[in-house]
Order: C-alpha cells, then sequence, then structure tokens
C-alpha cells in the first residue's frame, strides 16, 4: 500500500488503530522444527545452537516448502552482493510468513519472497537493483565512524556523547547493517576489517579516555549486539563505567531483545542487569536499553516478557531505534501498526526510524529524504508525543538529522544539504565544520528521468571520488587502530 493511498475505511481515518494480541508464531510449521519442544524454543542455548546460518541449514528448515529457484536466489546474493553473512536466530526465522500455512512442495515460495522480516534478514539477488546497486557514493563506513576513533572501537562524534563498540559480532546479521565494514564474517564481496588490540585492552583505553574526558556524558554501549559479550565481562565494563563521575547516561544496544529474547530472560542476566541498574540509581545515571525492530511480526510475547524483565530489574526504559526500508516498513499503516505493537504489546517506546545509510548493495532498501519526510508527516496523530519517533537521516560527518532539518534539497538530482552546530572529533581544527554545507544523496532510481540522466553522465567521475574517500577513510581507520593506546 503506497503512502497515498493509505486508507482506513472502517474509521474513515487514513489510519485505523486497533490493538492487535500478541502471538508467538507456531515453530512446528516448519519441517525442522516439527518436533521441538516449548522447553527447548525458550532455551537460549537451543536457540544460538540451531541458528540459519548457510543454506544447508536453511534448506533442512524449510525442506521443499520453498522452490529450489528462491535458494538459488538467495545463494546468488551470497556469493555476488551480501555485505553481511547469514546468521539468524530460530526466534527471528519462526516470525517469516508467520500466517501462511504450509501445503505442500512450494507452497511457502511466494509467502517467503514477500515477507518483511526475510527481505532483509535474509536478502536474494532478484530484489536487489540491477541499475545502481550501490549509489556512486556509497561507502563501507558511511559515518565515518573509524575516522573518529578516540580508542579502538571508541566513536567520539558528538561532543557530549561517544559509541563504544565493545564486539565485532551479534546473534544475527541484518542484511543493511551500517557497521557491514567491522561486524561479522568476511564475505565474497567484503573482507571486514578487524580489531586490533585485545578486548580488555581495548575496553581499558575506552575507559580511559572516558575518565580523561569530562565532556563526555553519555555512552552508547554497542558493538555488535552486547548480547554476545559474556555477562560477567560486560558488567565488568558497566561497573567500571558507572565510576566515572561525568557520565550520566548510558544506553545499551541490542537488537538480541528481538531477536533473541531468551539471552535477556535467563536469571543470571537479570540479576545481573538488577545490579547495574540498582548502581546507576544510587549514582543517579539513567541506564536505558536501545533494540532495533523493523516490523510489527518481529514483537511477540517472548520479545514483550523479554522487555518487561529488564524494566522490572530496574532498567529506566527500552527504547526502539529502526530502521526505515523500502520493501520492509516504508509505509505509514506498517510504521504506526510496528510502534502501536511496540508500545501497548512490550512496553517498548519508539524512538527513532533511521533512513538506511550508503552502505555497498543498499539502494533497493534506501528512500528518498521526500519519502521520509511524507512518512513523518503521515505518522503524526496518532502517537502520544513522547512515543512519536522522529525520522533521521544520519548524514555523514554530520549525524542525526531529523529528515526536515535540511538547509536545501535539490529534489531533480536528489542532492540534500546539511548544516551542524558541532565539531566532531576530527574537526577540532576546521575553522568551515560549522559554516559549510554537508551533502546526502537519495537513491537515484527515485529521481525524475533527468536527474537519472545526469548521474548516468557523472557517475564515472562520482565512483571514482567515492572510491578514493573509501580508500582514504579505510586506510586512516586501520593507522588509527593500530597506534590506538593500549
Amino acid at each position: 500500500m503506497s503512502i497515498e493511498t493509505s486508507i482506513g475505511l472502517e474509521t474513515g481515518q487514513p489510519y485505523p488503530y486497533r490493538r492487535v494480541e500478541l502471538v508467538e508464531p507456531d515453530w512446528t510449521r516448519f519441517p525442522g522444527w516439527r518436533d521441538v519442544t516449548a522447553a527447548d524454543w525458550e532455551s537460549v542455548q537451543w536457540q544460538r545452537a540451531h541458528c540459519v546460518k548457510n543454506l544447508k541449514q536453511l534448506r533442512a528448515l524449510w525442506g521443499d516448502l520453498v522452490d529450489e529457484s528462491f535458494y538459488a536466489d538467495l545463494e546468488r546474493d551470497q556469493a555476488e552482493r551480501a555485505t553481511m553473512s547469514m546468521l539468524v536466530p530460530p526466534q527471528m526465522m519462526n516470525t517469516m510468513a508467520p500466517h501462511a500455512v504450509p501445503g505442500g512442495p512450494g507452497s511457502l515460495t511466494e509467502a517467503m519472497y514477500a515477507d518483511p522480516v526475510r527481505r532483509y534478514m535474509l536478502p536474494v539477488f532478484s530484489e536487489r537493483r540491477s541499475d545502481w546497486p550501490s549509489h556512486p557514493f556509497a561507502t563501507r563506513d558511511s559515518l565515518h565512524e573509524h575516522d573518529m576513533w578516540v580508542a579502538e572501537g571508541l566513536t567520539h562524534r558528538y561532543p557530549t556523547k561517544v559509541l563504544a563498540e565493545l564486539l565485532p559480532t551479534c546473534p544475527q546479521y541484518c542484511g543493511h547493517c551500517t557497521r557491514m565494514d567491522l561486524v561479522g564474517n568476511s564475505t565474497p564481496t567484503i573482507d571486514k576489517l578487524k580489531f586490533v588490540g585485545k578486548p580488555v585492552d581495548r575496553h581499558a583505553s575506552m575507559l580511559d579516555y572516558l575518565r580523561r574526558t569530562p565532556a563526555v556524558r553519555d555512552v552508547v554501549v554497542s558493538g555488535g549486539d552486547v548480547a554476545n559479550l559474556p555477562w560477567a565481562r560486560l558488567e565488568d565494563f558497566l561497573t567500571q563505567l558507572l565510576e566515572i563521575e561525568n557520565i550520566r547516561d548510558i544506553r545499551l544496544a541490542t537488537k538480541a531483545l528481538m531477536g533473541l529474547p531468551q539471552h535477556w530472560l535467563q536469571d543470571d542476566v537479570r540479576a545481573g542487569v538488577e545490579r547495574v541498574a540498582r548502581t546507576a540509581r544510587e549514582r543517579g545515571v539513567s541506564i536505558a536499553i536501545h533494540t532495533h525492530v523493523n516490523h510489527a511480526a518481529s514483537v511477540t510475547p517472548l520479545v514483550a516478557k523479554a522487555a518487561k524483565a529488564m524494566l522490572d530489574a530496574g532498567i529506566r526504559d527500552v527504547r526502539n531505534q529502526g530502521v526505515l526500508l523500502d520493501g520492509v516498513n516504508a509505509d505509514p499503516d506498517a510504521l504506526l501498526d510496528l510502534c502501536f505493537a511496540l508500545l501497548d504489546g512490550a512496553q517498548i517506546m519508539p524512538y527513532y526510524f533511521y533512513m538506511c545509510d550508503m552502505i555497498p548493495f543498499s539502494e533497493h532498501w534506501r528512500v528518498s529524504v521526500a519519502d521520509a519526510q511524507r512518512l513523518q508527516h503521515h505518522m503524526m496523530g496518532y502517537l502520544p508525543g513522547f512515543a512519536t519517533p522522529r525520522i533521521v537521516c544520519d548524514v555523514p560527518f554530520v549525524g542525526k538529522r531529523w529528515v526536515h532539518q535540511l538547509a536545501d534539497y535539490d529534489r531533480g538530482h536528489g542532492i540534500s544539504y546539511w548544516t551542524k552546530n558541532y565539531r566532531t572529533s576530527i574537526e577540532a581544527a576546521d575553522p568551515q565544520a560549522l559554516t559549510r554545507t554537508y551533502a546526502y544523496y537519495d537513491p537515484i532510481h527515485t529521481l525524475p528521468e533527468e536527474g537519472q540522466a545526469w548521474w548516468r553522465e557523472h557517475a564515472g567521475d562520482s565512483i571514482e571520488e567515492a572510491a578514493r574517500a573509501a580508500a582514504a577513510s579505510r586506510a586512516a581507520a586501520e593507522a588509527q587502530a593500530e597506534t590506538a593506546p593500549v
């Protein structure tokens, strides 16, 4: 359903709100899980051991319910386009085509091709753009986070906030991952950057920088996904972080609250979270969890149970930062359905929707700034103001900007221009950092024909320029990693 034609016939409103009861789909509908018990399903060990990591395992799960042509389509994508290796926990696999009823060979093929969760977790080659699979200015580290490392894995982009990448792995790998340059295993198209220092040394360097930098008050503890860090090590890092007087906000980033809620429901993890939250309260520090849910189908009773467990343990808020993805959720009804499922069903606060970043082979997911603005317009007025998420564009060298904050917009060529009111950690001596404009680029296939023609004529120069910039960025990141203090 398009933005313009979304109509709620029953209420007379463009969006017909209905409270929906959360349901855990029946995992036994898949041949590979016919004998899986509820106890198995709720076990984090079983979930981790049965993640889908390759085509052989996917075939064992779905069997001939999906046509061989689909498997071939996926196999080609893994070989020629994928920037992330395959890794999907059973919890997430089970939310794909949840309402489709298996009926014999090939009966789930159409439903799987259409499914929004599958479209970003298991992308296939036929979905990628053939005209512009990557934007000419797409880069591996599109936000230049590595350039802004002040210690290996510690990005200081905003004046008072840092991003601490504690580890480079997740329990699940999203096809659109913005940190595809670092996170996960290498793929045939991407040779991943690797951390040089030992984890204990990297974490110590991060903490040392934060002790020496009183202007920083807010730390996003991420990766990767903190659910992949043994709890004892994560608790130790958080305990030391809470001892730093200037740190007043801590945010734990974990898609696994949705993708692997069984992790956060473990007794030792819940007890550990309670200890950390108690210390945070005693010291007047706010600690929250940020998760990453892109579609309402992913919000199940187990996800709600995990979110409640974290709130009961003393976490101040559980918030959602989704990604705006064409073919997944770039529709006002889909976004509002997701927000209400989070808010009503799981006590998770809708917070942000990021526009998909300009990484390689992501053009089929990205939408234009104009479409993002229209989506923001269509979301207003339905949710409480405090729970109405902002759609933001993460502009290279700038950071998050609400999609209506642009300074100028050349719609014909798909180039938006943005300004900022602070310097990043690499611009301390740049006198023009606060006066220049910074460009962001719409997907070329969304432009009028004259705009597409302009890019066809000039893309060669752009590709060469982008390649030089990407190479320089990667070289700087690798050099900084090698010389970062330990």
